[in-house]
């Protein structure tokens, strides 16, 4: 799946070019599909690279329903939000999406500036939830390139320890401590053992590395 960000997940060729049209026409990179098993296939091959984007996708569609499309891509632990598109009769059910963690929807017929506004807020918020899951993943990474002493220092960091402390609680020199201080806080990309536990404890909510 090329990197986009907008998915158009509907069955119905007229409005999946319609809306194709719209949101090219406002500068959007639209990649379109035309249901939700296609689309589906594409999101697994993308392995968890998900990266920011939204999908604007209808609630009746054959042979696999918007609903059933939407539930396969919360397994699939796909964070984009999704915005159906319902007509009058589904409303309940959309409601239900939106409670079961869908972005949102909106009622068939519907203005085309209202459209592109929902679709432009859960694209800002997506983007906000991506440089989340960067900076996690960066972290992990530079606490896994730490050695097992570097590890030891850091936990003493990030209880407030002194070098001095530090040195005797691991049986080394308070010089050594200094040099594994700056080794970890040039990894992790810090300047001070505040820094650090304020990067970790945002960290560790999300699961330890």
């Amino acid at each position: 799946m090329k990197r986009t960000e907008l998915h158009i997940v509907d069955d119905d060729p007229d409005i999946r070019d319609g809306l194709a049209w719209l949101f090219d026409s406002r500068g959007y990179q639209p990649a379109t599909w035309d249901g939700g098993e296609p689309f589906l296939a594409a999101a697994r091959a993308l392995a968890g690279d998900w990266g920011a984007s939204v999908v604007l996708m209808d609630l009746r569609m054959t042979p696999l329903s918007g609903l059933a499309t939407f539930e396969q891509l919360k397994a699939l632990g796909c964070p984009w939000p999704v915005l159906f598109l319902t007509g009058h009769g589904d409303v309940s059910m959309a409601v239900s999406a939106v409670k079961n963690g869908a972005w949102d929807f909106l009622e068939k017929p519907f203005q085309d500036n209202e459209l592109v506004d929902r679709v432009a807020q859960a694209l800002a918020a997506a983007s906000v939830t991506t440089e989340g899951d960067t900076e996690a993943r960066r972290l992990r990474q530079s606490l896994a390139s730490l050695s097992p002493r570097e590890r030891e220092v850091l936990d003493e960091l990030i209880c407030g320890h002194y070098n001095k402390t530090i040195a005797e609680h691991l049986g080394i020199t308070p010089r050594t401590v200094e040099f594994h201080r700056a080794n970890i806080f040039e990894k992790m990309g810090v300047s001070s053992a505040i820094e650090l536990a304020h990067k970790l404890g945002r960290l560790m909510p999300m699961g330890a590395p």
